[in-house]
């Protein structure tokens, strides 16, 4: 059995250079033989934060959160690709979280962070791990921090230059960390239903 993975993605800019993180994490999990999926929240397309998905009567959410949950509600695991804006997360990343908070319980997170400078997003991948952790996700401790993106990946999302090298260097110990942790979550619900 696949892991199902939800690769989720949060920048409106219109020359956005995280996706070329996301697309290389989806290429790489899925080469391990996991069924990886890109959630863009641009694509996805969720108004700001009025009514969470559970305070919607069944039935009576947007298409968009219903379609949404459901992928959630039947993921194994999550990878959440973060920017940093002045030092804090995405507005657009968090915000589609926030739409949804059982959906996420009692699954593996795994986090990667980027940004144009030398930091690589690493604060905003602190900041998330706080987060996902609070929503009722098992954050995992191997993450990935990849900057300066554009001298890291490629547009084809190929790793270049000593960061690409780097980048290649740390992804099989990111992607064994949270391949672990998604078997581990997904038998342990198998044998017990969780607490809450």
């Amino acid at each position: 059995m696949s892991d199902r993975i939800l690769v989720f993605y949060g920048s409106y800019r219109s020359d956005r250079l995280g996706i070329r993180l996301a697309n290389y994490i989806l290429r790489g999990l899925r080469g391990r033989g996991a069924a990886a999926e890109l959630i863009d929240a641009k694509d996805v397309g969720l108004p700001m934060l009025d009514r969470m998905y559970k305070e919607y009567p069944k039935g009576g959410a947007p298409a968009a959160l219903e379609v949404l949950a459901e992928k959630i509600r039947n993921a194994d695991a999550f990878v959440f690709i973060t920017g940093e804006y002045n030092w804090g997360p995405q507005p657009g990343l968090k915000n589609l979280t926030d739409h949804f908070l059982e959906e996420w319980f009692w699954r593996p997170a795994a986090i990667a962070s980027y940004s144009a400078g030398r930091f690589s997003g690493v604060r905003s991948g602190t900041i998330w791990h706080g987060i996902l952790s609070e929503m009722g996700m098992i954050v995992v401790s191997s993450t990935l921090a990849v900057g300066p993106i554009a001298q890291t990946l490629d547009v084809d999302a190929s790793p270049i230059g000593d960061g690409g090298k780097a980048l290649e260097q740390s992804f099989p110990r990111f992607a064994d960390d949270l391949a672990w942790w998604t078997e581990a979550a997904r038998e342990q619900r198998k044998r017990r239903a969780p607490p809450y």
